[in-house]
């Protein structure tokens, strides 16, 4: 927590850069270390998306060779969607922090706190799936609860808890459902949410930061993948990126 709150302060950014690798495994290397190295300075963090490396041949040597050439102060979340409990919790946990190097990890929380504790250390982040940015036909995230509210919002709850309890716990909230963003901040004024859907899924920036900022101007780490991978100079994308983030939040010294 305290990595990503130094590094909020520092690069005066919620820019969150998402590496969804696509190409052949030799372009994606090359890819991979220009986006790093073009926007690392403007990045709160860096968000490599699992299946796109355990899909390659050599992608768990690629992955942590990318995340070797993130710089240390820049914090890296492994997007892994990890869901299970127990011993194969553990195993995964081993996996994102010891083999990988990730400072935090996406949970999905089906199954309870069971699933999330595991990946709870003093100096890492769990961020639990809440209302995602896909618009599914059958969104089980969306079914009402008979106390009120909706399944979403009792993740949102329980996250709360634990993150009163444990400690390093954040929210995934998409920025395709701005309403739902707010419902969540105001069930969890004071966690982290990392938010996905901004830009190619339809998400709009300045209803994301109305909805989600904390009255600090923080809070959020907006994630951003394809229109920096595809941009041709990637540091002015990522450059871009920020100062309009910058303009529509309350920027603190």
């Amino acid at each position: 927590m305290q990595k990503l709150i130094q590094r909020v302060q520092t690069a005066n950014s919620l820019l969150c850069v998402g590496l969804d690798p696509v190409g052949d495994d030799a372009q994606v290397a090359r890819r991979l270390a220009e986006v790093i190295d073009q926007t690392h300075r403007y990045a709160a963090a860096f968000k490599p998306n699992l299946a796109f490396f355990l899909s390659r041949e050599n992608g768990v040597q690629l992955l942590r060779d990318t995340v070797a050439r993130i710089p240390q102060d820049v914090p890296v979340i492994l997007d892994g969607k990890f869901g299970d409990i127990a011993n194969t919790a553990d195993h995964y946990a081993r996996f994102a922090y010891d083999v990988v190097g990730a400072d935090a990890v996406t949970v999905n929380p089906y199954m309870g706190d069971d699933a999330v504790r595991p990946f709870v250390r003093e100096d890492k982040m769990v961020f639990v799936l809440a209302k995602t940015s896909n618009k599914s036909q059958y969104s089980m995230q969306n079914m009402a609860l008979t106390r009120g509210g909706s399944l979403a919002h009792g993740v949102a709850q329980v996250a709360c808890k634990l993150n009163a309890e444990i400690g390093g716990v954040g929210l995934v909230v998409g920025a395709t459902h701005p309403e739902a963003l707010a419902q969540v901040r105001e069930i969890c004024p004071e966690q982290w949410f990392l938010v996905p859907g901004v830009g190619a899924q339809g998400g709009d920036l300045a209803a994301t930061l109305r909805a989600g900022l904390r009255p600090d101007g923080t809070g959020l780490l907006i994630n951003t993948s394809r229109a920096l991978w595809q941009a041709t100079d990637a540091a002015a994308a990522a450059r871009e990126l920020v100062e309009q983030m910058n303009q529509l939040r309350p920027v603190t010294a």
